[in-house]
């Protein structure tokens, strides 16, 4: 996939044409049509028009041979989130799968949440959701993410830092999971660059430095292979394998080791025609080169749970260099290239990949979701438990039959009896580990042969179980279980500790246990009543104290804000009593305190003649604002509000400053026109700064010191009358 092109819709259309037939290219271009009208006078960040970015997404899939609903979701991925167009539209002008596929890649946006956290993993929420049901919602998210990491730069520093943290926390391991190595490099080697440039800017100086004598060498062993596959009748294509920069950072990093120290720099990839001619080229190699004790691995035997399959050894070179060698076939590549979309890729017209059924069966994990996300009812607690899950390190265990069994790193027994099934982990007893009895916490180790211990008789999981198990699956089938068995129990056990956590807030239970409130509170946890609710309290799948939380945090808002008013007022009368704080002269008088600290706040800088309100500060007296400060309009802000008024109006000799925004025709002489104006008038300036746009619209900013609002209309007036002089106003800062 080419990174810096940007593709045009002839180009995207052109590339889909060499693998679907002309009623599918008739379909992706009239959703093209559809979104480049629903994205009508949008624009990105970059300044271009916004249809530039779903082509280039829609191109990126063409590029995996997407079938032409995915593509059309690809046009389509923003339309409902960024346009007035709902899902019912594109479910009429298309069809229901497309629809389905643009609304799970939807953000959710016309809900509040507690913070841009929790909105976050609701959004993820919803995509793994949507993408249990379908795979291909999660290929379009992944497309949209490439394309926006290749565009990051138009963006401020902190968002691209986000976007890359995130990228690397969710959709890079993602892509990896789903074996589609092509976008997962780039995400990862995109994200580096703005994460760590230092590091990312330095690698790629030293990959620099010796690039011509690495490529020398590597063309030397091809050209040496090539010779020894002839002598066998062995058809290969040999290339030379790019490392990629975020890899060769995180062996930096993690191995703490020097650039010079790390093995695969140089790198061969073969690929041949069959299984048989992958281990034949592994012994060509091995005879040929020394390999290195710990460094062969089998993948084609023993595929990854991404299906990934190949063979990797490496080898002392011929000059005494390591090199590493990936041996494997067409298909291998191709499924190493694109993982799960090659399994969806069109073959042959309308016509899926035969094995995408048993495909999708392998990937259990998916369907999995589901089923966690029904038992999790914090957004922000289940994206927790699928970054164990899905994106953490794993361990490689085998059953006493030798299938292997994948599981997060820190996984114990309880976890691998889970896994094989539900009624084996809750009927386990104990495990054998490599033949010898070990604890059920004990931790699982790559390569370890496990055989669970089950008994009929067994009274089921205990609760510490769910304490002692990694993975979500388990800990879901552990709460499940006590779900169904005791349910009445869980209800009044539920009840008791919501009720203990409410009185733990110093809240009465009654105040909190109001019919308006209870709904809210267990709708907000998408249980359906609240003995579903209590029940879930009761069998540890939510925390009695979330739900406490949760239900008493309007109460405690409202006593909280009571309280600081309170302590506020006491405070200012405490200081203006006891302290004696010199009152400062800002020509204002407190209603019912004397002797406190007075300042005029600079956020909108009232003067004598402002209507204007005081506003409690904690240690630092009353700061007075213009009534119509937009500070002052909030709720919190009105509850702190004191009555106040100026000690003489007009009759004043202080000077409070004013700032102005005079705005008119940019022409020679205007700045100095005005500043005439100011020196006629015997007006203090303090400050004065102007600017003027392509349209010679000139604007200049002054900061003047008068004496009332009175004197302030004189200046203005004066001002107004300066030729080409359009508006004169008042600012807030």
């Amino acid at each position: 996939m080419a990174k810096d092109d940007i593709l045009t819709i002839e180009d995207v259309i052109g590339k889909a044409t060499r693998y679907l037939p002309d009623d599918d290219i008739a379909f992706i271009r009239s959703a093209y049509n559809y979104a480049k009208q629903a994205h009508k006078d949008q624009y990105r960040k970059s300044g271009e028009a916004y249809i530039i970015h779903p082509i280039q997404v829609a191109g990126i899939l063409v590029e995996l041979e997407m079938d032409p609903e995915t593509i059309a979701g690809g046009f389509l991925h923003d339309v409902i989130e960024d346009t007035n167009i709902s899902f019912e539209s594109i479910e009429t002008e298309f069809n229901h799968e497309v629809a389905m596929l643009v609304d799970g890649v939807t953000k959710l946006g016309k809900i509040k949440y507690k913070s841009k956290e929790a909105l976050q993993a609701e959004n993820h929420r919803k995509m793994f959701v949507a993408m249990a049901k379908d795979i291909r919602v999660i290929l379009i998210k992944l497309a949209d993410r490439l394309h926006n990491m290749r565009t990051l730069k138009h963006l401020p520093p902190e968002k691209q830092r986000r976007i890359s943290n995130e990228t690397l926390e969710i959709f890079a391991p993602l892509a990896h999971r789903l074996g589609i190595s092509t976008i997962k490099w780039e995400l990862e080697d995109t994200a580096l660059r703005y994460l760590n440039p230092q590091q990312y800017y330095r690698i790629v100086q030293l990959m620099k430095q010796k690039r011509e004598q690495r490529e020398s060498y590597i063309k030397d062993v091809m050209d040496d292979l090539k010779d020894q596959f002839k002598e066998v009748n062995i058809d290969a294509d040999l290339s030379g394998r790019p490392k990629h920069l975020y890899s060769i950072y995180r062996k930096m990093a993690k191995q703490n080791k020097q650039f010079n120290e790390i093995y695969d720099l140089l790198a061969v990839r073969i690929i041949v025609n069959s299984i048989k001619d992958c281990y034949a080229v592994l012994g060509i190699i091995h005879t040929c080169w020394k390999p290195m004790p710990g460094r062969f691995k089998d993948y084609i035997a023993m595929p990854k749970p991404n299906l990934y399959q190949s063979l990797h050894t490496t080898v002392i070179g011929p000059k005494g260099d390591p090199l590493e060698v990936q041996i494997r076939t067409k298909e291998m590549h191709e499924i190493a290239e694109y993982g799960i979309a090659a399994h969806w890729a069109y073959k042959e017209g309308k016509q899926l990949s035969k094995d995408k059924q048993s495909f999708e069966e392998k990937l259990t994990w998916f369907r999995e979701i589901l089923e966690w996300q029904n038992e999790t009812h914090d957004a922000e607690e289940f994206m927790e438990s699928l970054k164990v899950d899905l994106f953490s390190d794993m361990v490689y265990v085998f059953t006493p039959k030798g299938d292997v069994i994948e599981l997060p790193s820190g996984s114990v027994p309880l976890d691998f009896a889970y896994k094989i099934h539900t009624e084996i982990g809750n009927q386990t007893i104990g495990a054998k580990v490599n033949g010898k009895m070990e604890p059920l916490d004990y931790k699982l180790k790559n390569g370890d042969i496990i055989e669970v211990m089950t008994s009929k008789h067994s009274y089921g999981p205990s609760q510490d179980w769910l304490k002692i198990t990694q993975t979500s699956q388990a800990k879901s089938k552990i709460k499940q279980f006590f779900k169904k068995q005791r349910r009445d129990e869980n209800i009044v056990k539920g009840k008791e500790i919501v009720d203990k956590e409410i009185r733990a807030l110093n809240i009465e239970p009654k105040e909190a246990l109001i019919p308006e409130n209870m709904k809210r509170v267990y709708e907000k946890f998408n249980f359906t009543n609240e003995d579903d609710m209590y029940a879930a309290v009761g069998y540890q799948g939510i925390t009695g104290a979330l739900i406490a939380t949760r239900l008493t945090d309007k109460i405690r808002q409202t006593r909280q804000q009571e309280q600081n008013l309170e302590k506020t007022i006491e405070e200012v009368k405490s200081e203006s009593k006891d302290k004696k704080l010199p009152k400062k002269n800002a020509g204002v008088n407190v209603e019912g305190i004397d002797n406190v600290l007075v300042r005029l706040s600079r956020c909108c800088n009232p003067v004598p003649g402002d209507k204007i309100v005081g506003y409690i500060t904690k240690g630092r007296g009353v700061s007075v604002h213009r009534a119509d400060c937009p500070n002052m309009q909030t709720e919190e802000a009105k509850q702190r509000h004191l009555d106040v008024k100026w000690e003489n109006e007009q009759t004043t000799t202080k000077q409070y400053h004013v700032d102005l925004e005079i705005s008119g025709y940019d022409r020679r002489g205007l700045l100095n026109e005005v500043l005439q104006a100011m020196n006629e008038m015997k007006t203090n300036m303090t400050f004065v700064t102007g600017k003027s746009d392509r349209n010679k619209m000139a604007v200049i900013q002054i900061t003047i010191l008068i004496h009332n609002t009175k004197h302030l209309r004189k200046i203005v007036e004066r001002i107004k009358r300066i030729k080409d002089v359009y508006t004169v106003t008042r600012t807030l800062q």
